[in-house]
This record gives C-alpha cells, sequence and structure tokens, in this order.
C-alpha cells in the first residue's frame, strides 16, 4: 500500500518586501466538508446543527463557530465546516448527524487555507476583490464568496483587527500565492509560521 504524504498548498510561500503590512500563515491539518441541504430540511437540518455541533446553521453570508468548528454559508443551501484538527472520522460524523436531510461531500484535501491580518490587509485585499470590506459592510461573521485574480475563493471574517481567512481550490493555490506576493509586497508581506507566531493574529 502507498503512503502518501500530505503537502501544505502554500509551502513555497515566502515573505516579500519590508516590514509586516500583511501577515499570513496557512492553516493546516484542517477537516473540511461541503455540505448541501436536500429540498424541504431546512428546519430538521438547522435542528440537528444545533443539536450536534451545538451552533446555529447559518442564515446567508454568516459563520458561526463553536469548539473548533466553523459553519460559513456559501450559497443557498450550501455550507462549508470546517474543524480546526484533522479527524478522519469527521466528515463521517456529519454524515450520520445530517442523514437523510443534507449531502456531505469531504473537502478536506480540495481546499487550502489562509489567515490574514496587518494594517495593510484591506488595501491589499481592495487590488483583487470586488467587494466592499470595510467593517461597516463586511462585519466579523461574514463570508463572501468571490474571486481575486479570477481565482474563485471564500472569504470570512475573524476579528476586526482586521483578520479575514481565504479558502481557495488546492489546484489554484499557486496563482493566490503569486498574487498575495505581488500585492502585498509593497507593504511588507509577512510569512509567519502556524503554532509558533500565532498570537500574532
Amino acid at each position: 500500500m502507498l503512503d502518501l504524504e500530505y503537502e501544505s498548498a502554500f509551502s513555497d510561500l515566502r515573505s516579500a518586501g519590508e516590514g509586516s503590512g500583511v501577515l499570513v500563515l496557512e492553516r493546516v491539518n484542517l477537516s473540511i466538508a461541503a455540505v448541501m441541504l436536500r429540498r424541504g430540511k431546512a428546519e430538521e437540518l438547522s435542528a440537528a446543527v444545533k443539536r450536534n455541533l451545538g451552533i446555529p446553521l447559518p442564515v446567508g453570508a454568516k459563520c458561526t463557530s463553536n469548539d473548533g468548528i466553523e459553519l460559513l454559508g456559501a450559497g443557498p443551501g450550501k455550507w462549508l465546516a470546517i474543524k480546526d484538527v484533522q479527524e478522519a472520522d469527521f466528515v463521517t460524523q456529519l454524515e450520520i448527524h445530517f442523514e437523510g436531510m443534507a449531502s456531505v461531500v469531504d473537502q478536506s484535501s480540495g481546499l487550502a487555507v489562509l489567515r490574514l491580518g496587518g494594517p495593510a490587509l484591506l488595501a491589499t485585499l481592495e487590488k483583487g476583490v470586488q467587494i466592499d470590506l470595510a467593517p461597516e459592510a463586511f462585519s466579523v461573521g461574514s463570508v463572501a464568496v468571490t474571486s481575486i485574480a479570477h481565482v474563485g475563493v471564500t472569504l470570512w471574517k475573524v476579528s476586526n483587527t482586521p483578520i479575514i481567512d481565504l479558502a481557495v481550490a488546492r489546484s489554484l493555490a499557486g496563482s493566490i500565492k503569486h498574487w498575495l506576493q505581488a500585492s502585498a509586497g509593497v507593504y511588507g508581506l509577512s510569512v509567519r509560521q502556524i503554532r509558533t507566531e500565532m498570537s500574532e493574529f
């Protein structure tokens, strides 16, 4: 049996420019699933989410979280479920919890997630994101399914610092890496190491 070794989607992301206008780290070892509502099951799914995950099912483009689990509204009847540790049975558990109410598809190997922060973050994102990221328009808990440099991404606001997380298909991570280095380099792009420098966010 062939053993496959995990490789970071942003392993070659490097700091650029001078200073720390934009801070970035890759969130690794996540469990991620797409959850898609079945017709007529909205109330049942909402109750199941509350009962099994301890959080409300987001309505619209919002994020709810509890105990290391995030639920992101990603479109009508669609959500991303993210757990901050990689667990082989996370998706299986969701399938059991939501049986008959929603389809659950494992995305743990298909998506890469960056955590972005720093004083020049919004100025950098404005170069590529065609939405209003001002605090009054994109508040904490807001989610946006949009694009950067023609690459589809999902953004969600973690805090007013600001801290914004970005999810992208692993196959397109290289395009986001190049865009980020070019766009943030003028302000200073500083790549952080998860676990050791998480407090800087």
